[in-house]
């Protein structure tokens, strides 16, 4: 049986995903620990060996249902990744990709195949990975930063009612840095890309803030022809 296995897979081509949610504030990704093999233990990305008779967009996204549980999401691809020693058994070039998804969307997330368990951790206290994996966590992260400034793809990480400040937030944590809260609030009202709701925080100790939503329209346009938001 493991013969027949091992002759359905590439043995020099991977896949692995950079997936990111937003919670709290804080950028997260999600990630596996490996069940067995040299990695067995060790926590990374999800991923894995693509199969002689899939492309690699369709290894992506079985492997993340494999792996957590996640399926039907847009992954786009990064780039390959193929420094020679960056698996330490035999020569492997690895395709990244990378997803933005709402972590409210996915509750019950369920490790599978070869991982035992699969968790959100935060961008900033992820120190170490297998292989190259911090490598390509940062590739998805400079990728995500320049999406961000040229297209509404924030809102994919969002839930579907929100707050200015929740906004905010998300674009000081994928960028890196504070961002002056009136002069954001005015540039963002003015791409008319909000729609404000006759509806507040509920459940919170300080003033409740009026939630918004994306105007679809606007969105739309935008994703088509981009827009610039430096500050």
């Amino acid at each position: 049986m493991a013969k027949q296995y091992e002759a359905t897979i590439l043995d020099s081509i991977t896949i692995d995903c950079v997936i990111f949610g937003f919670n709290q504030g804080a950028l997260e990704v999600l990630l596996v620990k490996h069940a067995d093999g040299i990695s067995k233990d060790k926590w990374g990305l999800p991923g894995g060996w693509i199969f002689t008779d899939e492309s690699t967009d369709a290894a992506a996204n079985r492997l993340l249902l494999e792996l957590t549980g996640i399926k039907d999401v847009y992954l786009e691809q990064l780039r390959a990744f193929s420094e020679p020693d960056r698996f330490p058994v035999s020569r492997v070039i690895t395709v990244g990709y990378y997803a933005l998804i709402k972590k409210q969307d996915w509750t019950g997330l369920k490790p599978g195949a070869t991982a035992s368990e699969v968790a959100w951790f935060k961008v900033s206290e992820v120190e170490t990975l297998i292989y190259d994996h911090l490598h390509i966590l940062g590739v998805g992260l400079r990728r995500l930063r320049r999406r961000i400034k040229q297209e509404p793809i924030g809102f994919n990480l969002l839930p579907e009612k929100f707050t200015l400040l929740q906004l905010m937030h998300l674009y000081e944590e994928i960028l890196g840095y504070e961002m002056d809260k009136p002069n954001f609030r005015r540039k963002i009202l003015r791409m008319n890309l909000l729609t404000a709701l006759d509806e507040k925080q509920k459940d919170v100790s300080h003033r409740a803030a009026t939630l918004y939503k994306f105007n679809p329209e606007t969105y739309q346009k935008l994703l088509e022809k981009g827009f610039n938001f430096e500050f």
